[in-house]
């Protein structure tokens, strides 16, 4: 776990967001450079595209997607309260994250 860079196809669990301290998508995928790329190009119908979460917030490396999964599920069924104190712990100034994985 952590914020460097790994290969295509690593698991991982992002948070989305349309602004600071605003609206919040999180979400599990195998290929997050591609994932977060879709979410900042609005392509999709679903709730991310809908409120303009484009944002790459916060994100976690993991090493199987079950394990992902079980964290997204965590992380969904959180307060608000904790998931804002998740993005301000390790992206204080609520930098787009998404520099940092495209390759």
């Amino acid at each position: 776990m952590g914020m460097a860079y790994r290969e295509d196809f690593q698991p991982a669990v992002y948070i989305m967001a349309n602004r600071r301290n605003g609206t919040l998508y999180i979400g599990v995928t195998s290929n997050l450079p591609q994932r977060a790329w879709q979410h900042r190009e609005g392509i999709g119908q679903g709730f991310a595209a809908w409120y303009g979460c484009k944002l790459l917030a916060w994100y976690e490396w993991h090493d199987d997607i079950e394990l992902a999964i079980l964290r997204e599920k965590q992380l969904k069924a959180g307060s608000r309260k904790r998931k804002l104190a998740l993005i301000e712990t390790l992206n204080p100034a609520w930098r787009d994250l998404y520099g940092d994985i495209a390759v």
